[in-house]
């Protein structure tokens, strides 16, 4: 069948079709994005504004318009921490289903970390043995581990890539304090969970998805790769850039350079504080979490 999955994140509305059955891996058939960064788009009081909840409406339009163009039999919506921290998050999702017919499930921190371990340990296998999964999104870093496709801990925590820009990285060269400022509030935020991983031993892989980790490991010239060395060596220097001159580098898309020395500080601190080398890319994660499961309840005859 010919599935799509609606993923309203803080960055982007994307929509992801496969062609998938129950035993098969998902093939990707289609991929549409939007740019429209719902974390910016918020007032005072922490609500989405008026005009966010009207471009959303109309970018969920523009997409169930290329699902229907592309044959997808059912669509699997959700929203991750843009919309679930939301102040008025139940009035835009009534406004959705009002305008669109579309309900989106608010996927919580957990589960979110929950769905792209599955997603990794899909990818891996099961001979990969413990996975240590990190992922960084617009809003939040989830982290994961375990054995089995369950994992054995996972948290969320607010520290995605477009969350920690806007709140403390306000300048596009921002000044050394700043820098400083941000780095020591990650690590504690991320030292606060360690406790709880440290007791479930060592992981025989750290992998990490999200396209934060995908543009940090192709600039520093490993695309199936990213080392802490030269994640360490890179730091400084995204910090002494413009977005323009981010946006030059290998992999990186204009829209994200802002983001990507947050992004930077969060992956460098993640592999520092869990005492991690370097992390394994994983193609699959929250998306094609969401298609697995739905997979894994569908009749198999």
């Amino acid at each position: 069948m010919r599935l799509g999955v609606l993923d309203v994140g803080s960055n982007t509305v994307h929509l992801l079709v496969v062609d998938a059955h129950p035993g098969a891996r998902p093939l990707p058939a289609h991929s549409h994005k939007a740019e429209l960064r719902l974390a910016e788009l918020l007032d005072d009081s922490g609500a989405i504004s008026a005009k966010g909840v009207t471009r959303l409406v109309s970018v969920i339009k523009d997409v169930l318009q290329a699902a229907e163009d592309k044959g997808v039999e059912e669509v699997l919506p959700f929203a991750t921490s843009a919309v679930r921290e939301a102040a008025n998050a139940d009035a835009v999702l009534e406004t959705v289903r009002e305008q669109t017919g579309i309900e989106l499930s608010v996927v919580t921190g957990d589960e979110e970390a929950r769905l792209t371990f599955l997603a990794a340990r899909r990818w891996f296998g099961w001979s990969a043995g413990k996975l240590r999964v990190l992922d960084i999104g617009g809003g939040s870093l989830e982290i994961a581990h375990g054995l089995d496709e369950i994992p054995d801990a996972a948290a969320s925590l607010p520290l995605g890539a477009g969350r920690l820009t806007a709140g403390w990285l306000p300048d596009p060269v921002p000044d050394p304090e700043e820098v400083r400022a941000l780095r020591r509030h990650v690590r504690a935020e991320i030292a606060r969970t360690v406790g709880d991983f440290a007791r479930l031993g060592a992981p025989d892989h750290t992998v990490a998805t999200s396209k934060t980790f995908k543009q940090l490991a192709r600039i520093t010239g490993n695309p199936r790769v990213l080392t802490l060395d030269a994640l360490r060596e890179w730091v400084p220097k995204l910090a002494a850039m413009t977005p323009a001159q981010r946006a030059a580098l290998p992999g990186v898309s204009a829209s994200r350079a802002p983001q990507l020395l947050a992004g930077a500080l969060v992956a460098e601190a993640a592999l520092e504080l869990f005492e991690a080398a370097e992390a394994e890319l994983c193609p699959w994660a929250l998306r094609e979490g969401v298609i697995l499961r739905r997979l894994d309840h569908l009749p198999t005859v």
